[in-house]
């Protein structure tokens, strides 16, 4: 019985390390990863196909630094030629590991949403997005250390251990909703609103089946607006908001773009700098 507390709480630390403070990932430049924050924002852009991808290694200082990747793909094709409707469809997946047991989580969410014309002279459009897929994670408890490892105060990975770990992965389905209103603003400012849902299923995620922990449902909020200040830039200003739980945080900023060759109106190449914050960020991650 005691063996079992043990192995029980190894595990509960392990993933209360994981996702009390960072249930979700949040890459710093965050408006490169639209689906992350939204759902519903798959196909809200110029053209018909966008890729984005992003990698993080954060905490170099530590034993097994914190990796990270992104990537994400869409396409947007029209419903028919007698409609200004059009649907978006693509995936969303991420591997994330962390620390020294290299707790990794890997999700592929594939997405739809569906775009409603409301006013074509104005571009208004109301969209309505669903994401899901599997969630696998497994830790490595080799890479671990424990106090019945420490023989008359010292340690050594080759002494025996009582804890044994059953099940060091699992799968679990996760889901996500949103909706979107687009539109342009006086002449050429183009704008969004959205809310959406993720973990509405409240999947668990304890790696074994007795420990019931629950992915908190995350509330989200999303604005933001593009308008160009010339012939050849851009200003865009991103902002949302999340609550998870007991969690709240705001992040947003602005990016200033400049067009330094445009081959046709969806074909060009710019550089962008901007400043974003995160307010009530989660400290470890």
């Amino acid at each position: 019985m005691k063996k079992l507390l043990k192995t029980g709480l190894v595990i509960f630390l392990l993933l209360v390390a994981h996702f009390a403070k960072s249930q979700d990932i949040n890459f710093s430049q965050f408006y490169e990863l639209p689906l992350l924050r939204n759902p519903a924002l798959a196909g809200i852009f110029n053209g018909d196909v966008r890729v984005t991808a992003a990698f993080r290694s954060q905490w170099q200082s530590v034993t097994v630094p914190y990796r990270t990747m992104g990537l994400g793909v869409e396409y947007k094709k029209p419903m028919n030629r007698n409609t200004n409707d059009f649907f978006t469809f693509g995936f969303q997946v991420t591997n994330d590991i962390a620390g020294d047991s290299r707790l990794r989580r890997t999700q592929v969410l594939p997405v739809f949403n569906f775009h409603k014309s409301l006013d074509s002279e104005k571009d208004t459009y109301l969209s309505a997005a669903v994401m899901g897929g599997p969630v696998m994670q497994r830790f490595d408890p080799s890479q671990l250390s424990f106090d019945d490892q420490f023989v008359n105060g010292s340690y050594s990975p080759s002494n025996p251990t009582k804890q044994v770990f059953t099940t060091t992965g699992t799968t679990y389905w996760d889901a996500a909703v949103g909706l979107n209103f687009s539109s342009i603003a006086g002449a050429d400012t183009r704008y969004y609103v959205a809310v959406g849902l993720f973990h509405f299923t409240k999947p668990k995620v304890a790696f074994q089946k007795e420990y019931d922990i629950v992915l908190n449902p995350k509330y989200v909020v999303n604005a933001g607006l593009s308008k160009p200040i010339s012939a050849v830039n851009k200003l865009t200003v991103y902002a949302d908001y999340f609550m998870q739980g007991g969690a709240r945080q705001v992040q947003g900023g602005l990016l200033l773009s400049h067009d330094f060759i445009e081959a046709e109106e969806n074909q060009k190449i710019a550089f962008s700098a901007g400043l974003f914050y995160r307010w009530n960020d989660a400290p470890c991650r």
